[in-house]
């Protein structure tokens, strides 16, 4: 599937960042890891006229061992399909840990696609394949019950990570990623990382494409390879990170949890002022 955005289908005046297309990746939503508070306040700044979802964004592995769904997860979801029903296209790329909706390509669910794959043409006329990731991981498609094992691992990773930054706040200190620091420090994750980003280069490669834009490993990044553009967007469980494309078709990884936090502080506010008079 091919896709372009057409021009801004609105103007802000309420001082939100528009962007052309915003990419989102392993939000986890249904884990007590999931930040899903910062990624609410990351999509009341945000405006896009294209958001792809590029997989695990609900995690239904953990769902189906213990059902953890607050508030705030729910609060994602309608924010999402608050945005659908403003008129941004919206298109769902299942992972691995929502392969339950790999059964549904072709449908929409409240303005939601469910894709397969894309292909994203930029402002500038450039080709990102957009893709999970997680078919070209070998330990995904040969050894699922290895994935399983290493599933828990890093949630115990996350709990500790959760703990740690706990006591970090308690001393005043901002947010350090303990588990991301591990994962980049292990001489086997790094040559992981390393293999993956070739095995997707390669396959946009294959497809004639520009780039790929994908996720699945948690590591935000955005390099050239033999001439092609690699874009992970991170996730919402370490690093809270996204990647957005600008109307010159530029492509940025943000942040979130070490920037904007007072512009989003103030925009918390106008929406939260604009969604009681439009209730």
């Amino acid at each position: 599937m091919n896709v372009n955005a057409t021009l801004p289908f609105r103007s802000r005046s309420d001082g939100a960042e528009r962007v052309r297309t915003l990419f989102l990746s392993d939000v986890h939503l249904g884990t007590k890891g999931c930040q899903a508070d910062a990624l609410l306040s990351f999509l009341r700044v945000y405006e896009a006229d294209i958001i792809y979802l590029v997989g695990d964004i609900v995690d239904g592995w953990q769902l189906k061992s213990t059902w953890y769904w607050p508030q705030s997860h729910n609060d994602v979801i309608q924010k999402i399909l608050r945005k659908a029903r403003k008129g941004a296209r919206i298109i769902y790329i299942p992972g691995n840990h929502d392969e339950f909706l790999r059964e549904y390509y072709g449908s929409h669910f409240g303005g939601i696609e469910v894709v397969e794959d894309a292909v994203h043409v930029a402002a500038d006329g450039k080709r990102y394949l957009v893709i999970h990731g997680d078919l070209f991981d070998v330990v995904i498609r040969h050894a699922r019950w290895l994935a399983l094992l290493g599933n828990h691992a890093y949630d115990t990773a996350i709990w500790l990570n959760t703990h740690f930054n706990t006591i970090r706040r308690a001393m005043g200190l901002t947010y350090w990623s303990l588990s991301k620091w591990v994962k980049l420090k292990v001489k086997n994750a790094v040559n992981f990382i390393g293999e993956f980003e070739r095995t997707l280069v390669g396959e946009a490669r294959r497809r004639s494409a520009d780039g790929v834009i994908c996720g699945h490993i948690h590591h935000a990044v955005i390099r050239v390879e033999d001439d092609l553009t690699y874009v992970n967007c991170g996730d919402w469980v370490e690093s809270c990170t996204a990647v957005v494309e600008h109307y010159d078709g530029r492509l940025e990884i943000i942040e979130w949890v070490t920037a904007n936090q007072s512009f989003a502080a103030g925009a918390i506010e106008v929406e939260k002022a604009n969604e009681s008079i439009h209730a």
